[in-house]
């Protein structure tokens, strides 16, 4: 990577398993994949923050399930020069923060990094750039520097931090006294009414040599096994995929935990910057725009006498008479009604899906492929029809089902079909049949999507279904 000398290095950490926001985030599809606060998702708001001369490409630090979604999202928005680091398993923030000072301090040894989650929002730019340079002061001097959220409410769902004096030589910054976990209410209050008290954003910056030198002292175990995990990692395509066996046994810490209450010199800048975690759809309704009945509502959503709710459809008609103080979501497969105060509970929902055996936690009926995206369309007993679109320049697989045969019907571009040892061409409006056993493949040599309808029938229709024998995106399994 070609960068300059002591710059900021932004590494984002995106893990996450979509619980909290279904049943628009799913286990396939978290929230920071999805576009909840305008129109980029929040990972891509979250890399455009942190762009300019003062920083180098970013770094991603990834559930390897989410790997070409990332990197997709990140190609939309023009991010060029950025690695994505692949976890096998999540093991937290700590392990992902050395992995990344490690990464980063091989490239640069004076790189600064500022480590951010890929799923908060930041309203206010300016504030946000003002707080990096102040805490970039306080970095430069040795100190592991978190950010710290005025707060506005006595929230009991956040971590706080206690500051204590001014850190000699970095204006703007503090010295921390202590990281205290979530309160309760009565607690919370005090907090909010003392002044010195700030909300723990999950945000830092630090050297990365700073970082490596107080895990050394603090926890060795965890960085010699990250430091395995890194060394032996391998390439896959444009990602860097982490030795399992090494990582997976990393303690699964947080940076909080593991370094910054230990940590010789910690440091907070305070800042109010229009920041929040949405942890929650009540908290997509404290940052909303919202009606005079104070109504947030996007989508095809129709109401009438309807207060103080969040209302959002991203597939049928939603309509809502007479009602308050509540979330409804609408998907095309799913809907969730709750009670504002009541949404942190829409995880134990999640929670009787998974134990139900039910697919709707895990996956939209939209799947996203490296190639493209396929959906479902209708089903029944021994078939199912699914709409296909494949990107410009992508091709699936080279493969075949043992129990199912394949219809496949043009409505838009080009397709270069191989079935067998046959290769031809289906433009619109024509369709081939591919029968079981047979090995094929779908190209899309042409510059616009291919969209087709995929018509399945046979005793078995899981996506296990699949042989393959070439890919182009690794995932043909190696020899024994």
């Amino acid at each position: 990577m070609s960068q300059k000398t002591g710059q900021m290095v932004p590494v984002i950490l995106s893990g996450g398993s979509g619980t909290r926001l279904w049943p628009l985030s799913r286990k396939a599809m978290p929230k920071q994949l999805l576009a909840l606060v305008g129109e980029n998702t929040m990972i891509q708001d979250t890399v455009a923050r942190a762009r300019g001369d003062d920083f180098s490409a970013p770094l991603i630090i990834s559930n390897q399930d989410h790997r070409f979604v990332v990197a997709e999202q990140l190609r939309a928005q023009g991010i060029e020069g950025a690695r994505i680091i692949l976890e096998p398993i999540g093991r937290n923030t700590a392990p992902a923060a050395a992995i990344a000072a490690l990464q980063v301090s091989s490239e640069d040894p004076e790189a600064l990094v500022l480590l951010m989650p890929s799923d908060h929002v930041v309203l206010d730019q300016p504030a946000f750039l003002a707080a990096v340079t102040a805490a970039r002061h306080a970095a430069l001097g040795g100190a592991l520097v978190t950010f710290g959220i005025k707060p506005s409410s006595a929230q009991t769902g956040y971590g706080y931090i206690k500051a204590g004096t001014a850190l000699v030589g970095a204006p703007g910054a503090l010295t921390v006294e202590r990281f205290v976990e979530k309160p309760d209410r009565a607690t919370a209050e005090g907090y909010v009414a003392s002044g010195n008290y700030f909300w723990n954003s999950g945000m830092f910056l630090f050297r990365a040599v700073t970082l490596l030198e107080e895990l050394e002292r603090l926890q060795p175990g965890m960085l010699a096994l990250c430091r395995s995990a890194l060394k032996s990692a391998h390439r896959d395509m444009d990602f860097i995929r982490l030795d399992e066996t090494a990582f997976a046994s990393c303690p699964s810490d947080s940076i909080d935990y593991a370094v910054m209450e230990h940590a010789r010199s910690a440091a907070v800048v305070p800042v109010e910057m229009g920041w929040n975690d949405v942890g929650s759809w009540q908290s997509l309704w404290d940052i909303a725009e919202r009606t005079g009945e104070g109504n947030a509502l996007q989508g095809d959503v129709v109401i009438e006498g309807v207060r103080n709710s969040y209302l959002r459809s991203d597939g049928p008609l939603l309509a809502a008479v007479g009602v308050e103080d509540l979330i409804i979501v609408a998907t095309k497969d799913a809907v969730l009604v709750s009670h504002r105060d009541a949404s942190q509970d829409v995880k134990k929902i999640v929670e009787q899906l998974d134990g139900a055996g039910r697919q709707h936690h895990m996956l939209h009926p939209r799947v996203h492929r490296p190639w493209g995206t396929y959906e479902g369309v209708d089903s029944g007993k021994n078939f199912q029809v699914k709409r296909i679109v494949v990107n410009p320049g992508a091709k699936l697989s080279l493969q075949m089902h043992h129990r199912r045969a394949e219809h496949w019907i043009v409505v838009q571009g080009s397709a270069l079909v191989t079935c067998d040892d046959r290769q031809f061409v289906l433009e619109a409006n024509q369709s081939t049949y591919i029968p079981l056993g047979a090995k094929h493949r779908l190209e899309n040599t042409g510059t616009l999507p291919l969209q087709l309808i995929e018509v399945q029938s046979g005793d078995y229709l899981g996506e296990d279904d699949i042989v393959r024998f070439e890919d182009s995106y690794g995932r043909v399994p190696k020899p024994a």
